[in-house]
């Protein structure tokens, strides 16, 4: 059994959330508490960060890696395409989300000086799977959390996905916020 450590309000928690979903991965969560994090938590990932995937002897963190583990492991109801350049692509895209959304989202939050209204209206909505699996959870908060306005085309595309069991789960969750 896949165990993962996990927090709600956390958007990368999110992205393995999702992923697990749309797999139909049964896993158990164990909450942590961000504000007060557990010192074994840092023995599972030195720096501390969730989520964190368990299986076996296997102990994995970091989002983005554990979705390239859950693809590779468990490869029915992929979510990368099966062409590798396409695949390539969904990666890539994911590696350049500090530069697409995530930073601007992170000073958005704090109130610092930030271009998400910018980085909103160039956002490419990539097909549903591994890319746009990565972003949606900044996506959701931005709308939900934070009442960020987004542009029709991104409100469009997240309606659309929000059809997926997977996302609306998500959306639950945010929700309890």
């Amino acid at each position: 059994m896949i165990t993962i450590y996990d927090a709600a309000r956390c958007p990368y928690c999110a992205r393995v959330r999702i992923a697990l979903a749309e797999k139909g991965i049964p896993y158990e969560p164990v909450a942590i508490d961000l504000s007060d994090r557990p010192a074994w938590l840092y023995e599972k990932n030195p720096v501390g960060r969730v989520p964190v995937l368990e299986e076996d002897t296997l102990v994995l963190p970091e989002s983005v890696v554990i979705m390239e583990y859950l693809e590779e492991r468990y490869p029915e109801h992929a979510l990368l395409p099966a062409d590798p350049a396409a695949r390539a692509i969904e990666r890539w895209r994911v590696l350049r989300f500090d530069d697409e959304l995530g930073r601007d989202y992170y000073r958005f939050r704090r109130g610092d000086e930030n271009e998400l209204d910018v980085r909103l209206r160039a956002f490419d909505p990539p097909r549903y799977g591994f890319a746009a699996i990565a972003y949606l959870p900044w996506l959701v908060r931005a709308r939900d959390m934070l009442g960020v306005d987004l542009p029709p085309h991104v409100a469009e595309w997240l309606a659309e996905v929000s059809e997926r069991p997977a996302v609306r789960e998500e959306l639950d969750v945010v929700a309890a916020f």
